[in-house]
């Protein structure tokens, strides 16, 4: 959906859903500079002065960050997930886990009733893909496959709020798990609220699945207590 140059400058409003869209569709990924000033306003036809200010609101909503002297960076897939890192900055991890505890339940019981054949294809790869890379000692890919793990069990459940929601905890929940596996004897691959969340999906088994989710995350709320 290109925005046409017209004998006016778009409101700003237009521009920045546009740029809201190729953040969103990863037009522009994650963490990667988003093209030059002089390049948008060539392709969208605008005037500095909207672009700028486009380019302002969504900085402030954490979607991007405007680097000076280097250009501007795509910190976040949505609003909600920008509003999310700046917030987590402010709590401490109890108070993360507990807001995943009630999240990661429900992801995990919709998942139990809606998951696909693919979606169980999906989570047994990013499995092996987390065992293979702890066992390597390669922890930053560990991490990854953890992570992504929990996410594909959040698009499972159908429900794509649910899923934009659980999507904001990524950033810090990664870097949680990077911080706790330098602790002396941090269990890295618990089979608990993965591969027995796993089974009871395959299974469309809900309570199992919500039980084993809880038994997880109860154990890491005693980890981070110890």
């Amino acid at each position: 959906m290109a925005l046409s140059p017209s004998t006016r400058a778009p409101l700003a409003d237009e521009v920045t859903a546009k740029l809201r869209s190729m953040v969103h569709s990863g037009e522009w990924p994650l963490n990667q500079r988003i093209p030059s000033e002089t390049e948008l306003i060539a392709g969208l036809g605008v005037s500095r002065g909207t672009l700028r200010e486009a380019i302002k609101a969504l900085a402030h909503s954490g979607m991007l960050e405007v680097r000076r002297g280097d250009g501007t960076y795509v910190r976040a897939t949505s609003e909600i997930s920008g509003a999310a890192r700046r917030m987590y900055q402010d709590h401490t991890e109890q108070h993360i886990l507990e807001v995943r505890l009630g999240l990661d339940t429900q992801a995990a019981r919709l998942a139990a009733r809606n998951a696909t054949a693919d979606d169980v294809t999906a989570l047994r790869g990013l499995l092996t893909t987390r065992d293979q890379a702890w066992h390597a000692g390669d922890y930053d890919t560990w991490a990854r496959a953890d992570w992504g793990f929990h996410e594909r069990v959040a698009q499972a459940s159908g429900n794509p709020l649910l899923h934009e929601l659980y999507i904001s905890f990524g950033p810090a929940l990664h870097q949680d798990l990077l911080t706790q596996q330098g602790r002396p004897g941090f269990e890295g691959l618990p089979l608990e609220g993965h591969e027995v969340l796993l089974q009871a999906i395959e299974r469309h088994d809900e309570e199992a699945a919500v039980a084993t989710v809880n038994r997880n995350l109860n154990s890491c709320a005693e980890w981070l207590g110890a």
